[in-house]
């Protein structure tokens, strides 16, 4: 009875982020439907002082393309896709938005060989993206392939032990982050795959704090930024103090 009451709490928590994409847009906060914490100023992202003005940069998995734009500002030219049509066509509007000209963004599927020659780029952005794939080893090693020597990658990976987590695989529940994911790596094991591929990590960091309350934290973004704000700093903070809580792991690795 337990197990179907939570199940069911689980399922209806899901659906709370994408209604804060919606709200985003609804109560005027973006022009687009994105994701609150685009709308937050923060500090400069982890990965940004690695950006040069020459680097030639891909973002694999873009999304709406936050990212590809933060590094467009700052580096020679950015590439972007998204298995989504409609993200890409966000993307586009935000680097019209933006006056960007040395951003580009289409369609692809990170499943697929990379439609790109070798040594193309220096710096490669893999953000929530292998954990929806089934061929991640075979994306690992065409990002070594495209990346350029002494190329340097940025991923951000779900971790799978959180104490939520545990708490909810205990239950015989899904307990990875997205419906969608295939795979969720520990810490020992990303490491491992990269350094088997031809990668040395040269950073791995905790992202922010798990919770339950995150999809609610969530739908508070798709209201008040200024609340929001605050409670993802909270989330910073926690941590930091609670480093195996965290919600993924932000990984530096250059290429060798």
């Amino acid at each position: 009875m337990i197990k179907k009451i939570v199940a069911k709490s689980l399922k209806k928590t899901g659906v709370l982020s994408s209604v804060a994409i919606r709200l985003v847009k609804i109560t005027g906060k973006s022009k687009n439907a994105i994701h609150p914490k685009h709308l937050i100023k923060s500090e400069p992202s982890w990965y940004e002082s690695e950006i040069k003005k020459t680097d030639e940069v891909l973002d694999i998995g873009c999304g709406v393309g936050q990212e590809a734009i933060k590094c467009a500002k700052l580096a020679k030219s950015v590439t972007g896709f998204d298995i989504s049509n409609t993200n890409i066509t966000i993307a586009k509007n935000l680097a019209r938005e933006n006056n960007l000209k040395n951003v580009k963004f289409f369609v692809h599927n990170a499943e697929n060989k990379l439609p790109f020659s070798n040594k193309t780029f220096d710096k490669i952005l893999i953000f929530d993206v292998i954990e929806h794939l089934k061929n991640r080893e075979e994306l690992i090693k065409e990002v070594k392939r495209v990346l350029g020597k002494n190329g340097k990658i940025f991923l951000l990976t779900d971790n799978p032990h959180t104490s939520w987590k545990n708490f909810q695989k205990s239950a015989d529940l899904f307990y990875y982050s997205d419906t969608d994911h295939k795979y969720e790596y520990p810490k020992e094991e990303i490491i491992k795959l990269l350094k088997d591929n031809g990668f040395k990590i040269t950073s791995i960091k905790p992202d922010t704090y798990d919770t339950p309350l995150k999809p609610f934290i969530d739908l508070v973004g798709g209201l008040s930024l200024s609340l929001y704000s605050q409670l993802s700093n909270w989330r910073k903070r926690m941590v930091l103090r609670r480093p195996s809580e965290t919600t993924g792991f932000r990984i530096i690795a250059q290429s060798f």
